[in-house]
């Protein structure tokens, strides 16, 4: 598993682009675009297939008011496209259009662009694009989202540990197999009320609307939590006659266990980043099996806990030890090929949340290894009634035995003289050792009681117990991270859309991200595009988004630009508000070099943030 990392870093490299997260690939119009006349209808190209709702467009008039349009539909009945026909008698001015989608891996994204009829707005009034997500609701979604894995987690691997390790009693097992069971049934009840104002990007109390309800049960996420609850009660009779029969439970009982357990990982695995994107059939079944060795690996240690606290048996705890290992085997195999598929590029690896995000994944489940080889070396201990220093003590003193066996006999005998009969019984000889009597030192058979003293069995029990619950916090806490990665979108994404070309179908030579200062510990950022990106004339474009990704409105938006060294500047570029974004269409730039450009936003009436940032303008 510690080669997990060096895998990862290896199978980066020369990695076909590919995305989870449903990225704008096109519009039309185009962003921006000043058209002659009316256009019939708007057009969305997404980099995957997307999800649409109710409220998919909202197509804003220059005065900010809603216009009347269609129900949305498709292109040409493509799976990857949004369209929405508008009405004929739209007037002269600047149109903004918000939008608002479910990705194939059930994350919703958003996001706006504007276009011209006849000639741009003069003026703009302030533009509400509608929500981007609720601060409330995501956070309720997330939590459930993280209890769910949980309680799949304990409640599957709870179960695979009754059945492959064979405990001597399991009666102390059915409050956690209980505890995963309701755990599992109220999150995702939860999430099924919480779907559809987590897609619409609104507050929790929407989640009482019977609409928005009856519209979540036709849609692929809410098919799948439907069908996470119908799994759950052939489940629970199966933890019934777990609870009852223990270890002795049938061939048929355990295949039974098995199977269920697939069919639950694939209701995450059919709404996650491996349901879309690159080599969705392999990615399904590499998450599925992700998902069940987490299971058995993180509820094994919950189990194997309770069993050393209420029937502790050395047996049980060895049979653990060799079904962790080939969960961690299956762990590092998947987990390598999920890195190299969402992260794809190795700029993505220190560059992207998610990246970083997997960095603290890759050091979280070392610091898990670590602990891991502590509990081993306790349940060895354990097998053998022994403490690790004992157990180095008793092979040194077997090595220093065999150094004094004396040689072979015929090997001291002189040269021609005669052998002597070999007796009927042979006497010991004085130089060889007498055999050693039995002592209750020598360590048992592994699975057979210690014959040790209570204390020293008891502290050996207190020791793998100290280390096999340090391993399943740090477990639950590589569970969490593992959560937040699921709804974060991925490096390979998050490149293609650094990539893309914008609406208007022209590649930005620079592209500048510039956070600033909102107060109160919240941030915002502004990208600058500056078209060509060379000296001479250039078109500027600068978007504002608010600390939740949304697009913001501000009062003012200032950019200059000055070249320190020819003594060039400040050079003004006289944004105008486009309504959703800032533009400038001619700003010239003389001479190439590193320039500074300086971008001032006014957060407020009387308070406003400046920043610098060095960009390079070539000839």
């Amino acid at each position: 598993m510690l080669l997990g990392p060096l895998l990862v870093l290896l199978l980066l490299g020369g990695a076909p682009s590919a995305s989870a997260h449903a990225t704008l690939a096109s519009t039309d119009p185009g962003d921006g675009s000043v058209l002659g006349r009316a256009p019939d209808r708007v057009t969305l190209t997404f980099s995957e297939s997307v999800g649409l709702r109710d409220d998919s467009f909202r197509v804003l008039d220059p005065g900010g008011h809603r216009v009347r349009t269609a129900d949305a539909g498709r292109a040409d009945g493509r799976s990857d496209t949004a369209r929405v026909d508008l009405p004929a008698d739209l007037g002269e001015g600047t149109y903004t259009v918000a939008w608002r989608v479910v990705s194939a891996d059930s994350h919703p994204a958003s996001g706006a662009f504007t276009f011209s009829v006849g000639k741009p707005s003069a003026t703009s009034a302030p533009v509400d694009v509608g929500p981007s997500e609720d601060p409330l609701t995501a956070t309720l979604h997330k939590t459930a989202r993280y209890l769910a894995y949980l309680a799949a987690a304990l409640l599957i691997g709870v179960a695979a540990f009754v059945a492959l390790c064979r405990p001597p009693d399991t009666t102390g097992l059915r409050r956690p197999l209980a505890a995963g069971w309701w755990t599992l049934l109220g999150t995702t009840l939860a999430l099924l009320l919480l779907r559809a104002p987590y897609e619409a990007g609104t507050g929790p109390a929407d989640a009482l609307d019977a609409d928005a309800l009856a519209g979540t049960f036709t849609t692929r996420p809410g098919v799948l939590l439907l069908a996470r609850l119908a799994l759950l009660a052939p489940v629970a009779l199966l933890l019934i006659r777990t609870a009852r029969d223990g270890r002795h439970r049938s061939p048929w009982a355990t295949a039974t266990d098995a199977v269920l357990a697939v069919a639950l990982a694939l209701t995450w695995s059919a709404g996650e980043h491996a349901s879309a994107g690159l080599q969705v059939p392999l990615a399904m079944t590499s998450f599925v099996l992700h998902l069940l060795a987490t299971a058995v690996w993180l509820g094994g240690l919950v189990a194997l806990l309770t069993t050393l606290r209420t029937a502790p048996d050395a047996a049980t705890a060895a049979r653990f030890s060799r079904v962790a290992l080939a969960s961690v085997t299956v762990l590092a195999v998947t987990g390598v090929y999920q890195s190299w598929r969402g992260l794809g590029s190795w700029q993505a690896l220190t560059g992207t949340t998610y990246g970083r995000l997997l960095l603290a994944k890759v050091a979280l489940v070392a610091l898990t290894l670590a602990a891991a080889a502590v509990s081993r070396r306790w349940t060895t201990s354990l097998a053998t009634g022994a403490t690790p220093a004992r157990q180095g003590e008793r092979q040194r003193d077997r090595e220093r035995e065999r150094d004094r066996i004396p040689e072979p006999i015929l090997e001291r005998v002189p040269a021609g003289a005669p052998l002597a009969p070999e007796p009927s019984t042979p006497e010991p000889s004085a130089a060889e050792p007498p055999t050693p009597e039995p002592s209750a030192a020598e360590p048992p058979t592994p699975g057979t009681p210690s014959t040790g003293t209570p204390s020293a069995s008891d502290a050996l029990r207190r020791g793998l117990r100290r280390s096999v619950l340090a391993e399943a916090v740090v477990a639950a806490v590589v569970l969490m991270v593992t959560t937040v990665l699921t709804s974060t979108v991925p490096g390979r994404a998050a490149d293609e859309a650094a990539r893309s070309a914008p609406a208007g179908g022209v590649l930005p030579a620079s592209v500048t991200d510039v956070p600033f200062d909102l107060g109160d510990s919240a941030r915002g950022t502004v990208q600058i595009t500056l078209d060509p990106g060379r000296t001479g004339d250039n078109a500027v474009q600068a978007v504002v988004f608010g600390p939740d990704g949304a697009l913001a409105a501000v009062p003012e938006l200032r950019l200059s630009f000055t070249l320190t060294d020819k003594d060039i500047g400040p050079i003004e570029a006289r944004l105008v508000d486009r309504g959703g974004y800032w533009s400038a269409n001619t700003l010239t730039l003389p001479l190439p070099g590193t320039w500074t450009m300086r971008t001032t936003v006014r957060v407020s009436e009387i308070d406003q943030v400046t920043e610098s940032r060095r960009i390079r303008i070539e000839s």
